[in-house]
């Protein structure tokens, strides 16, 4: 009579230990993650500011040398201002669609 008690343990610690393993798999994973706390994201809004503000910089003195060299009726400071405001939104999006497709191959490889 032994025998029968003990099958029933068996099949019944074999879905709580499971459910155990993967609690504490997402644990160690969550403990790995520490260092993605506020500072990573605030670093991260540091980056893609960068990322917009240097082009538009470097466009609005490139723009301010070309006003100075080649007067004319359009001001090239404004232009290379929107441009270089266009190619840093362009860059920042680019970035962070990357980093979403890894955070996703990340999460589909873990599922697996």
């Amino acid at each position: 009579m032994a025998e029968p008690n003990d099958k029933k343990k068996r099949s019944t610690d074999l879905p709580l230990s499971r459910q155990v393993g993967a609690k504490a798999e997402r644990k160690l994973e969550a403990q790995r993650q520490v260092n993605k706390t506020i500072w990573f994201g605030l670093g991260w809004f540091g980056l893609i500011g960068w990322s917009v503000a240097i082009p538009m910089l470097l466009g609005t003195i490139v723009g301010l040398w070309l006003d100075s060299r080649y007067p004319g009726s359009h001001s090239w400071t404004l232009m290379l201002l929107i441009g270089g405001l266009m190619l840093g939104c362009w860059n920042a999006w680019r970035w962070v669609s990357e980093e979403e497709i890894r955070i996703h191959k990340k999460q589909d490889k873990k599922d697996d």
